[in-house]
């Protein structure tokens, strides 16, 4: 019999509580929309340069709380890691900046549709770049996807070109991210102070030729600008939690969350159009996607039953 202090009894509490975790994370990452329409009139730029140098404070005061500062400098005099994170300080700067505008200007859906692409482009990226094998479902799966996005292309008046944006930035932030030793608390760090003197130039421009929201609207306008940050950071927290504690297969399924519910608020909230060659464009999509997690969970139980069968030596 196993008890409750059994090391499976530990491992399965741990288990639960990375799956809360990951799962609150994805969850706020797909309720965003709400946080940044409370933003709209704000230009995206000035948006993205407030949402760096907050992200910056929140980052850096959370590890000066933990007592977390000199792993902080060990990252900086790493130069293969500020090589990566500079890199990866542009990609999260176009990353960020798609989504938002994306957001700000009734396109949910099509944000979603780049994140329901990253887990197919990844799989691409990891044939090219790693040279990783694909079998034939995952091959199957990325000639959906690609079929569907010319299914897309297809709608002259709006073709998806921010969703590959958000796919493409957010897929090469990853090879970036695997190129670097630093955590990722320690990484985010590291781009925003990378983006901070940019952002920062911006808005002591923007300010001094009249513009400028923070300090000018209102205090609620203020609060919520400066939330950006915290709105960053409280996600990446949980996930860099769950990452300890769960496979990187059930971090992989988990991560649908997002775009699931960006898409369902970007339709059904928010009224944004789904319907004909959109429809069609999406299902080949999704049909793709399910064949990449059948893929995934297929190659997950070989391996697994592989472990289980091999003696120990």
């Amino acid at each position: 019999m196993t008890t409750l202090n059994s090391p499976d009894s530990n491992d399965l509490s741990e288990a639960r509580r990375g799956v809360g975790a990951a799962f609150t994370a994805y969850l706020l990452w797909g309720t965003l929309p709400a946080y940044w329409k409370m933003l709209a009139g704000i230009p995206v730029v000035e948006l993205m340069a407030h949402r760096v140098l907050w992200t910056l404070l929140v980052v850096v005061g959370f590890q000066a709380m933990r007592g977390r500062l000199g792993a902080l400098r060990g990252t900086w005099s790493n130069s293969r890691n500020r090589m990566a994170h500079l890199r990866g300080g542009v990609l999260i700067a176009i990353n960020w900046g798609c989504f938002v505008w994306a957001l700000l200007n009734d396109r949910i859906i099509e944000a979603s549709l780049g994140y329901f692409l990253v887990p197919l482009l990844n799989a691409a990226l990891g044939r090219v770049v790693f040279q990783e094998r694909l079998d034939r479902l995952q091959k199957a799966a990325l000639a959906l996807a690609g079929l569907g996005v010319a299914v897309l292309f297809t709608q002259v008046d709006n073709p998806p070109w921010v969703a590959l944006g958000i796919a493409a930035s957010w897929s090469l932030y990853g090879v970036g991210r695997k190129q670097s030793s630093a955590s990722a608390i320690n990484g985010l760090a590291l781009e925003m102070t990378f983006a901070a003197p940019v952002a920062l130039t911006y808005l002591i421009w923007a300010h001094a030729q009249g513009g400028g929201a923070f300090g000018g609207m209102s205090r609620q306008i203020d609060l919520t600008i400066a939330g950006t940050g915290i709105m960053s950071m409280i996600p990446l927290v949980l996930f860099a939690y769950a990452t300890r504690r769960l496979t990187y297969t059930t971090i992989g399924l988990l991560q649908y969350v997002a775009p699931t519910c960006q898409f369902l608020m970007g339709w059904l909230i928010f009224g944004e159009v789904f319907s004909g060659m959109r429809v069609f464009g999406f299902s080949l999509i999704w049909l793709g996607l399910v064949c990449y997690v059948y893929s995934t969970l297929r190659a997950h139980r070989v391996a697994a039953a592989a472990a289980y069968t091999t003696p120990a030596v």
